[in-house]
């Protein structure tokens, strides 16, 4: 038995579901959709079936990438440069999150699988659908807060839980063992520090997630290009010799270039692979005009020639 067409759901995101019952399938009444649906155009609730897109997964990776970065940058910062447990922390963050990344997906819909299913995301509104609950007759508020960009937008926090949880468990026991250069108070700071930012960066989703989801290519493009050229000024590096001199000027010089590169992948999606793959060729650009330009800016050679009024 087809379903007939009653009167249209006021609002963007209510929708009627479908109730199956032994004379056929009939609608039910106007509201929210059911977790994993959204509506149709015929404001019929449809389950979410669509794989991500490229787009997706790569913001997907920007929002994992951040707890990430966040944690590499303050072991370093505390971690003082004659630490030898930095490099033990960092693989150690990295594991946390590559393994929350992977539990995530697990427990995502369908469970049990590395891949997750979604609805695809149609405009920013679909992120704020709580800014959208219609009022037909301007006295009662018919609430149809869901998820529309379905998982999109939970999926993060689960992550965000995930990796706290298991930073918990796994830092403080190694940070304990060989974090013994640094003093009693020093040693767990970049946990404490983790415990800072995560909240922020859970608000960050919750409020911003939809501004992020259509500007992290350029967020990325900015931090990374800003980051490396602070680094490289920080460090005095004004010469192909200087950067080679140490190895970690060059791991964080090739961070950056992947950084770069995935910025660029982000704004291009690779509709065109004709056109936007020759564009990665751009990705040495930047640290290479900063080390053929930075001994005309270095700030004494400047004073010293308008001292002698050059």
């Amino acid at each position: 038995m087809a379903v007939s067409m009653s009167s249209t759901c006021p609002g963007l995101y209510c929708g009627k579901t479908i109730i199956n019952s032994i004379n056929g399938s009939i609608e039910g009444e106007c509201g929210v959709c059911p977790r994993g649906e959204r509506t149709t155009i015929e404001k019929i609730c449809k389950k979410c079936e669509l794989s991500p897109e490229l787009y997706d997964w790569l913001y997907l990776g920007f929002m994992a990438m951040l707890p990430l970065v966040l944690h590499w940058f303050f072991i370093e910062w505390y971690s003082g440069k004659k630490s030898s447990s930095a490099l033990f922390q960092h693989i150690t963050a990295l594991f946390e999150c590559s393994a929350a990344a992977v539990v995530t997906l697990l427990v995502s819909d369908p469970v049990g699988q590395l891949t997750i299913r979604s609805c695809r995301v149609q405009m920013l509104s679909d992120w704020y659908t709580m800014l959208y609950n219609p009022s037909p007759d301007y006295v009662t508020t018919l609430h149809c807060t869901q998820e529309a960009v379905f998982p999109l937008y939970t999926i993060v926090l689960i992550y965000y839980a995930f990796c706290l949880v298991l930073m918990m468990m796994l830092r403080p026991l190694l940070v304990k063992k060989i974090a013994c250069g640094l003093g009693k108070t020093d040693r767990f700071k970049s946990i404490y520090a983790a415990l800072y930012f995560f909240p922020i960066l859970t608000v960050l989703q919750a409020v911003g997630g939809g501004l992020l989801y259509y500007a992290f290519p350029y967020i990325i493009l900015v931090l990374s290009l800003v980051t490396l050229a602070v680094y490289m000024s920080a460090s005095e590096i004004q010469s192909f010799k200087n950067l080679v001199a140490k190895k970690k000027r060059l791991v964080v010089l090739f961070s950056h270039w992947l950084l770069h590169a995935y910025g660029i992948i982000s704004i291009t999606r690779l509709n065109k692979l004709s056109q936007d793959l020759p564009l990665l060729a751009l990705v040495p650009g930047p640290a290479l005009f900063y080390l053929l330009t930075a001994r005309f800016t270095e700030p004494n050679r400047i004073l010293s020639e308008g001292g002698n009024g050059h």
